[in-house]
Parts: structure tokens; sequence; C-alpha cells
């Protein structure tokens, strides 16, 4: 007999609240996977609004954003109470079904405004899009003070490396969703084009700031360089901005590597996608990398990804298939090398990842993000 037809109501059109401590004009992971995931969700037949302290316009790309006019710290960082009531009144008087939180590690407008929300009786979900790491310690000191864990939230990370930083502050007493960064494979699906046999390009997409790390892996590209076969020549191409980019080209200029290194600046996606369409080989060379989209998106371009293995990007690229990950910044130098000398072996990884898509596809995205709605839709203020 055939299989029961699914008799499962559709979900109802939902207005939904994405609340994010960052957001456009400024440029960075969260900023745009929340961006994204408001468009899929609007796509999917939901109402979506932003609510941020950033300041900036009311409407980006037709979607409303709320600014929160209240003093910030530096990098917008929104702290005092009133800020996180303005949160509240705002999902409140808004009539959102829904209260979705987008953290990182430094968050206030997130964590305050989701104590406040859950109290009014919103449904509340709050997702962590970074590793908590070496603060992992000061959030289980805030669980035995405030109890968050016991909050009728739905608790959810980019990852499961995100995930059990959230388990150990609470000492496994939640369980913790996984809702991944999505990302259309298909825009990122390019063809590579003509390149010199003889140069070998590297690119790697970070925001210039310490937790990416872009300054150790200046002396990792000098020490590649040592172990580089003659006639083969390195092009590493760092795409992004941010705080150390001075203190960086330095670096370059200190390690004689002017010939070798370039610093494009921030970029559109399109010009990324042309990088990548010259790339070889994607390093990423964080170890707080909480999910990796940047590294995603190469690999879903067809470059072999050398990363961490201890971040997230370790769940979408397999140790000798997609990429290498390792445990060091010496291996990074040795898996770097091996990839560099051995265009047989990229070229292999290359085909793979542009032949075999990732599981990260924003339908099944979206359906996460709708089922976290739904458990957050029971629970009582």
């Amino acid at each position: 007999a055939p299989p029961a037809a699914d008799t499962a109501d559709p979900m109802p059109p939902l207005k939904i609240a994405l609340i994010s401590d960052c957001y456009h004009p400024r440029l960075g992971g969260i900023e745009l996977q929340v961006r994204d995931l408001g468009d899929r969700l609007a796509a999917a037949g939901h109402t979506v609004e932003v609510i941020t302290p950033v300041p900036g316009d009311d409407v980006v790309e037709g979607r409303r954003v709320h600014r929160l006019d209240v003093p910030l710290l530096p990098f917008d960082l929104a702290y005092r109470r009133d800020t996180f009531t303005k949160i509240r009144d705002l999902v409140v008087a808004g009539g959102f079904d829904v209260a979705h939180f987008h953290s990182g590690v430094i968050s206030p407008s997130s964590y305050g405004g989701t104590y406040e929300v859950q109290r009014a009786g919103v449904p509340t979900v709050v997702t962590s899009h970074c590793i908590w790491g070496y603060a992992t310690p000061l959030f289980a000191q805030a669980e035995r003070r405030w109890r968050w864990s016991s909050w009728p939230v739905v608790y959810s990370a980019v990852s499961e490396v995100a995930a059990g930083d959230i388990r150990r502050a609470t000492a496994d007493r939640r369980e913790v969703l996984v809702l991944p960064n999505g990302i259309d494979e298909e825009a990122w699906a390019v063809d590579p084009l003509p390149r010199d046999p003889d140069v070998v390009t590297i690119t790697s997409t970070m925001r210039l700031a310490p937790r990416k790390r872009p300054r150790p892996l200046i002396p990792m590209i000098a020490a590649l360089r040592e172990r580089t076969r003659p006639g083969t020549r390195l092009q590493v191409v760092i795409i992004g901005d941010g705080p150390q980019r001075e203190k960086i080209a330095g670096l370059i200029s200190r390690h004689r590597l002017d010939d070798v290194v370039t610093l494009t600046g921030t970029l559109e996606r399109d010009q990324i996608r042309d990088w990548l369409a010259r790339t070889d080989i994607y390093v990423a060379p964080a170890n707080l990398e909480s999910f990796g989209i940047a590294a995603l998106e190469a690999r879903c371009a067809g470059g072999p990804v050398v990363a961490k293995s201890c971040t997230g990007i370790r769940e979408f690229v397999e140790h000798g298939r997609e990429g290498y990950l390792c445990d060091t910044d010496a291996e990074m130098v040795v898996n770097l090398a091996h990839l560099v000398n051995h265009p047989e072996v990229r070229e292999a990884m290359a085909i793979h990842n542009r032949t075999t898509a990732p599981a990260c596809n924003w339908d099944d995205v979206v359906k996460r993000n709708l089922a976290a709605y739904e458990d957050a839709a029971p629970l009582p203020g």
C-alpha cells in the first residue's frame, strides 16, 4: 500500500523578530547570516523584522530594521538596562510570534534582551554563533548566579562544537539544538578559471581581528615558502578588513612577503567568487571558529580547505577528503605544503568538492529554525 499522506497542518505564517548586537551597515559572519536567514524565512511566507543597536537605515534591502537609540560602547555594543527593556517593548508592541536572538561571545543586547523578552512570555530562541572557549567558565558562573538554563528559552548554536560549550556551562542540564548557518551551494559553485600551473593561489577570507588569527598566518606563509618546491610560486590573497590591517601589512614586509601576500580589503560576494574561481587552496587559521561560513563557501567553489580540527569546520570538512584538519599551526604548514607540492592531490579534492553538495543547504536550515520556533511556542514565560 502507498504511504499515508502527510496530514500535518503546515505552519501558519509567523511574525519573527531577528535580534542581533550587530547588523548592517556592519559586515561580518553574524550580520550576513541574520540577513540571509531573514530573506529565506520571508521567502517561505513569514514576516521578518530586525532589531539591533547598530545605527543605520530603518529599511535595508526591503526589510524593516528597528534601530535602538541607546548609548554604545566600542564595537557598537549596547550595555544599559534600558536597551533590554526597549527590545522587550518592541517585541511585545510589534506582536511578534517569536524572538530569535543571535549572539556572539560578547553580546549584551542578546543576553539582556533574552531575559526581558522571555519574562514577557514571548517564545524565545537564542543561537550562539561563536565558540565560547576561554569564556565558558564565565558563562558557567553566570549560570550559577542567574540560572539562565532554567529560562523558558530554546538554546541553540551553529555547530556541535559551539553547542558543546553551552552544554558544559550548564553541566548538561539543557538540550542545545544545532541550527547551522545556511549556504546556497549553487551560488558558490564556480567554474575554475585558467591559471598558470607554476603559480599556486591560496585564499583566506576573514575579519582582520585577533579572534580570526590573521597575524599567525603570516609566519605560517613564510614557513610554507621555505617548503615550496623550486619552480613553484605562491600567491596568497587575504580578503577582509579589520583593526589589525596595519599590523598585518607590517608583518608581511618584515617577512619579505610583499611579492607573495595581497590584502584586498573588504570585497562584495561576486568579487569573492571571482577570487575563489582562481583559488587552489583555502586556509582558515582560526582556533575559535564556530562554523566557518567562508570556508564552506570556498569548499563549495572547489577549494581544498586547510583548517583547525578544533573548529566547526570539521563538520563539513573530512580530513583527507575535502581538505585537511590540523591540530597546530605547524601541522597546517605541513599540510599546506603537501597540497602546494602535489597538484594531483588538490585537483582530486577540488573535483570532489565541486561535485558533492554539503548538508548545510538553506531548505534544511529554514526547516530547523521553524522547528525551533515551534519548540519555543509552548514554553511559559
